[in-house]
């Protein structure tokens, strides 16, 4: 099965754009982030897309805003949506389903930037640390979708833009991404299977023609409980997709 994440920067923006990716890849699980919009804002099409069940967590006054989508014939269960407790502004929405007598865990986030306020996203951070703990408790298999705003390591940065006095870039941010990983037994499925790459990047700023040129940060992530790596055979971005200053990120998925 193929997992799909991508911050869009504006759903209504690209729904031409996302609609077309869709019916072409026809991924199993989509992620969205910084949709943008409220319900009524959105089409019918995007509303009650054909062959899914739907989650849109809307946006307070067009900003932010998650959605995750499941492919109706690509479970053996319904899809269990929610939001954790310690979600707000609309970053984080949840999915709990079956798949071969295994019990899937689905999350779509979007991490505070942190420009605005940086220990908003610290104890957002913090909080999410404590939340995969949780779920890796709980015996179900976690993957973990989404923008973090928060760049691993400095392979994660174009070398011209590395600046670790930067909110993405920061020791503490990074510290608490790695405290992330470990307190859910997650992998960085990108990282593990390209440990090397030093162009991998998902995030452009959209002047000077970053994005053409490869000079930006990996920012999207799809991070999976240790238990599905092995089963993961490719995570790519793709960076040919879209007009958003971020690129979707597909995974497959092999369960038997």
């Amino acid at each position: 099965m193929l997992i799909a994440t991508w911050n869009v920067n504006g759903i209504r923006a690209r729904e031409e754009q996302f609609l077309a990716w869709i019916a072409a890849a026809k991924p199993a699980v989509i992620c969205l982030q910084e949709t943008k919009a409220q319900p009524e804002q959105l089409s019918q099409t995007l509303c009650k897309l054909a062959g899914y069940d739907c989650y849109w967590h809307p946006a307070p006054k067009g900003y932010s805003g998650v959605g995750l989508h499941l492919r109706t014939d690509a479970f053996t269960s319904a899809p269990i949506f929610a939001h954790p407790a310690h979600d707000f502004e609309s970053r984080l929405v949840t999915a709990d389903v079956e798949y071969a007598n295994r019990k899937l865990t689905f999350a779509s986030l979007y991490m505070p930037n942190g420009g605005k306020d940086y220990p908003a996203k610290v104890a957002f951070m913090k909080a999410m640390i404590a939340w995969v703990r949780e779920v890796r408790e709980s015996d179900r298999d976690l993957v973990l979708c989404g923008d973090m705003n928060v760049a691993r390591a400095s392979i994660d940065v174009h070398p011209k833009l590395r600046d670790p006095t930067v909110i993405g870039q920061s020791q503490e941010e990074r510290g608490l991404f790695s405290d992330l990983l470990v307190a859910g037994n997650l992998v960085d499925m990108q990282r593990a299977l390209e440990p090397d790459n030093t162009e991998l990047f998902t995030w452009w700023p959209y002047w000077r023609e970053h994005r053409a040129r490869n000079m930006g940060w990996r920012l999207d992530y799809i991070l999976s409980a240790s238990a599905l790596a092995s089963r993961i055979s490719d995570c790519r971005v793709l960076v040919e997709i879209g007009t958003s200053d971020h690129a979707p990120v597909v995974a497959t998925l092999g369960l038997g």
